[in-house]
């Protein structure tokens, strides 16, 4: 692999939260959502509305389960209610419509994403294997170890870098490109499409997915068009073309859409905290339970929805078939009846499973993935980059976001290599 050139300008408008690209999921929201989620989790646990709506906020916002104006809403907000949403999906269907991968709409939601029952099973146990943590090793060193080393080799002499967009943002992204075979120059292009243009992206994944139906090769489109389904009466076939179309919008858009974001927060929180910054340096399996606390602290999307299939009762609240419950994950990771001093980010605190990458049948596909990212891209920052700090004359970073919360930019200064 060649040093990765992206255009940096476009790289900007397309994962900083604050810009245009991004305003429609409230990238422009920049106050702490945490005190206002905190009082509404005191008025109950299951409140009517959205989430948005029931911050005060009154935008047109979008993301799963929104906006749907002829449905109820209602969010819940503590970590019980929110994992029982989660682990019953007898009741609370990922999708308000059956998926139908042939005749449906080619989008990341008419997806693996959006199944149920069997259906989903079947399709996540094509993929799983190549996401489990064994193939960790797989990832890293076809992938991310190489990215991660390339991209600081183009700003270590440089004694500064601002590390949210032009690093963090960039590594899910090349990392994902790269295990469907796309050159880094169309990995922007996949990115800009993906919400706006999915046909565009299946036409740039098209030549691939014919050059390994002849030459397979050892990466992520080879497993999909090597793969065979198995129906219920026990027959396998191989993927259709839009079977794999589905496959491909989806682990693109959760590839690239994600794991910047919690990468950034964690940085974030360890360079404002330097004692914390040198202990994770001297101490690398510090790293895991850092990563780990900030995907409890700050998760990347603090909501996701359900559509409620029957009528049911949550936290003493009549929830009726038809509406669509939000999950708060973001105010649920935060429960001070789970965790004590649940606002602060604190890596020694024990263990207890948060939300922040769902649960029940729907959790995370990619989490080993992000993970791996995550670690790999953060200690070789720490090897490489002597005495890496926040620059005190530039605009210290911050959270924003509603539906997506990730730090704004995060300018460092280093001893240049």
């Amino acid at each position: 692999m060649t040093t990765p050139t992206l255009d940096r300008e476009r790289l900007r408008e397309l994962f900083d939260l604050r810009s245009s690209y991004n305003e429609y999921v409230g990238g422009g929201y920049r106050d702490d959502p945490y005190p206002v989620w905190h009082r509404l989790r005191e008025q109950g646990p299951v409140l009517p509305g959205t989430l948005h709506q029931l911050m005060g906020l009154n935008d047109n916002l979008f993301f799963h389960g929104l906006p749907y104006p002829d449905r109820q809403h209602f969010t819940l907000l503590d970590y019980d209610t929110c994992f029982v949403a989660y682990r019953n999906s007898e009741v609370f269907a990922s999708s308000a419509d059956p998926v139908d991968l042939e005749g449906g709409p080619l989008s990341i939601t008419n997806s693996m994403l959006s199944m149920g029952g069997n259906q989903h099973k079947r399709y996540r146990s094509l993929v799983q294997p190549s996401f489990l943590p064994s193939r960790g090793k797989w990832w890293i060193e076809n992938w991310i170890s190489e990215t991660v080393d390339l991209l600081i080799d183009g700003f270590a002499g440089d004694g500064r870098a601002e590390l949210n967009v032009d690093f963090c943002a960039a590594i899910p992204i090349l990392t994902i490109t790269g295990s469907f075979g796309l050159p880094v120059e169309q990995a922007l292009d996949v990115r800009e499409s993906l919400g706006r243009d999915p046909q565009k992206v299946i036409d740039l994944i098209r030549p691939v997915i014919e050059a390994r139906r002849q030459d397979p090769q050892d990466d992520l489109i080879s497993v999909l068009v090597q793969a065979e389904i198995t129906d219920e009466d026990g027959a396998t076939t191989k993927l259709t073309e839009r079977e794999i179309d589905s496959f491909v919008l989806l682990l693109l858009g959760a590839g690239s859409g994600t794991t910047w974001k919690q990468m950034g927060t964690t940085l974030t929180a360890l360079l404002q905290r330097p004692d914390l910054l040198d202990a994770v340096r001297r101490d690398r399996t510090l790293l895991r339970p850092a990563i780990e606390e900030s995907v409890r602290w700050m998760p990347t999307d603090p909501m996701f929805s359900r559509w409620v299939v029957a009528d049911t009762e949550l936290g003493g609240v009549e929830v009726p078939a038809g509406s669509v419950v939000h999950i708060g994950i973001g105010a649920a990771n935060r429960d001070p009846a789970r965790w004590e001093r649940p606002d602060e980010y604190d890596i020694t605190r024990a263990f207890k499973p948060s939300l922040g990458f769902g649960q029940g049948a729907h959790i995370c596909l990619g989490m080993h993935v992000a993970r791996a990212e995550m670690t790999v891209a953060i200690s070789a920052l720490l090897d490489r980059l002597p005495n890496l700090r926040l620059d005190p004359d530039a605009e210290p970073p911050g959270f924003v976001g509603v539906y997506e919360r990730g730090a704004t930019a995060i300018p460092v200064l280093f001893d240049p290599a």
